[in-house]
C-alpha cells in the first residue's frame, strides 16, 4: 500500500490519541488532502539517520486553524507498518510518501502474566512515589502505558516492531524488573549513605578463642 509521509523523531503505538501541531507548507497540504479525500498517512519514526518502522494514522478533528494556516490537529494511530521505499514527492504533491507493509499483529495474551505485568508497574510507581490508577484488565494491553514506564526512545522502538502481546509483554516485564532492582539498589545505597555518621553500638569483639 502506498502512504502519504510525515517523518518525525517520535513513536506513537496503535490507538493512542496523536496531537499534531502543523506549521510547514507541505503538511498543511497533506491534513487538507486527509480531510478532504478522508485519506491517512504515515509516520515512520526518524531513528539513527533511518526511516524503516512506522505507524498508520487517521485525521479526526481540525482543533485550530491559525491565521497564517498552521493548524493544531488530533489523529489516532492504527497500525504498524514497514517501509519499503520512500520518495521525497509523492504523486507531485509537496509532501513525501513510499509504500508499506503492515505488520499482523495479535492482542493475545494470558491473563495472569497480564496481572503480573500490572502489578510490577504498581511496584515501579509505589517506589517513585508516582500515582497509580487502576487499569481493568480486559482494557489492558502492551501499549496502554508504554510511554509511562521509562522505556528508553530506543526500547519504545523495538516494542513498537515485535507483532506478538506475549513477546511484548515479557519485553516489558523484563524491564520493569531491572528498572526495581537498580531502583531498589539505589534506596539501599541512600539509607547506607544516610546512616554514616551516626553514632552506633557496636559488640566489641571478642579474643579469647583467637589463636595467635
Amino acid at each position: 500500500m502506498k502512504l502519504p509521509l510525515f517523518p518525525l523523531q517520535s513513536i506513537f503505538f496503535p490507538g493512542e490519541t496523536v496531537p499534531l501541531h502543523i506549521f510547514e507548507p507541505r503538511y498543511k497540504e497533506l491534513i487538507n488532502d486527509c480531510r478532504d479525500e478522508a485519506i491517512t498517512f504515515g509516520i515512520p519514526v526518524y531513528i539513527n539517520n533511518t526511516l524503516e518502522y512506522g505507524i498508520e494514522v487517521q485525521l479526526v478533528e481540525i482543533v485550530t486553524t491559525y491565521d497564517n494556516g498552521e493548524m493544531d490537529v488530533v489523529c489516532v494511530a492504527r497500525q504498524v507498518f514497514k517501509l519499503l521505499t520512500f520518495e521525497e514527492r509523492m504523486n507531485n504533491k509537496g509532501y513525501a510518501g513510499g509504500l508499506v507493509e503492515f505488520l499482523e499483529y495479535d492482542y493475545k495474551a494470558d491473563e495472569a502474566y497480564k496481572k503480573k505485568v500490572i502489578h510490577k508497574i504498581q511496584e515501579l510507581y509505589g517506589m517513585m512515589d508516582v500515582p497509580f490508577k487502576a487499569i481493568a484488565i480486559d482494557k489492558f494491553n502492551s501499549f496502554a502505558l508504554a510511554h509511562k514506564i521509562g522505556l528508553s526512545f530506543e526500547q519504545e522502538y523495538q516494542l513498537l516492531q515485535m507483532p506478538r502481546e506475549m513477546e511484548r509483554l515479557s519485553y516489558i516485564n523484563m524491564h520493569l524488573m531491572a528498572t526495581i532492582s537498580v531502583l531498589s539498589e539505589v534506596e539501599r545505597t541512600k539509607k547506607t549513605i544516610e546512616l554514616n555518621g551516626d553514632f552506633k553500638n557496636f559488640d566489641p569483639l571478642d579474643f579469647k578463642d583467637i589463636e595467635v
